[in-house]
């Protein structure tokens, strides 16, 4: 692996089955990603880039080819220990923004801290200085269904990374946000990526959201078009 690459695949094919027969999610993707990068992966929806993100993260097996995070080759991994690692060095943003609704603000920032075994006062204060951090300083103790859609967008980007991860992927992260709060969760994201060298892969259908990325990766028919 090239040692500017946190993220590198080689030859990546992800295979399902159908009744109208195999669909080629992932045909033959080679790609290398560098750290601290903002990267955008763009295409309509069932191009293949959920599937990206989904294997190239280790949440979903591959059928042929290799692909290695940090050096690690994810292949080689049993899914207790991937588990482990995505919950140490990876964070992960949604467009449903995934909080669990009996947990306040901080309680849904530290949950994937004490899943990755940070002893609970390091834990709350990693929590408090995230949200304070992303504007959301007297929101600690709310739970979702009391925070805007913005907010709760917000209280999941802390989420992700508070772990202080090596990475994170964010799926249409401003998919459920109108035109104001997309905007925002945007500059922040850019924000973090600059303040803190986060490498960031964001998988979108929206021209402005990949604009606003360092480089575009274009899907179509499960192949990566360009960079």
């Amino acid at each position: 692996m090239p040692q500017t690459s946190l993220v590198h695949g080689t030859d990546v094919w992800r295979i399902y089955p159908s009744p109208a027969g195999p669909v080629e999610a992932l045909r033959g993707v080679t790609v290398d990603i560098a750290r601290g990068r903002m990267v955008a992966i763009m295409g309509p929806s069932g191009c293949g880039k959920t599937t990206f993100l989904n294997c190239f993260s280790g949440l979903d097996r591959i059928d042929r080819g290799s692909i290695q995070v940090e050096g690690v080759d994810l292949q080689s991994m049993t899914d207790s220990e991937k588990s482990h690692y995505r919950a140490q060095r990876m964070g992960f943003i949604f467009q449903s923004y995934n909080l669990l609704p009996v947990l306040t603000a901080a309680e849904n920032v530290e949950f994937p801290l004490l899943v990755g075994g940070t002893p609970v006062p390091e834990a709350r204060r990693r929590a408090l200085q995230w949200l304070e951090e992303l504007g959301l300083k007297g929101k600690a103790n709310e739970k979702p269904n009391a925070l805007s859609g913005g907010q709760q967008q917000r209280v999941s980007l802390a989420r992700a990374l508070a772990p202080e991860p090596a990475i994170v992927w964010a799926d249409e992260p401003t998919g459920n946000l109108d035109e104001e709060n997309a905007g925002q969760v945007m500059r922040l994201l850019k924000d973090l990526n600059r303040a803190h060298q986060q490498t960031l892969i964001v998988v979108t259908h929206n021209p402005d959201v990949a604009r606003q990325c360092d480089v575009t990766y274009r899907m179509r028919g499960g192949e990566l078009l360009s960079g």
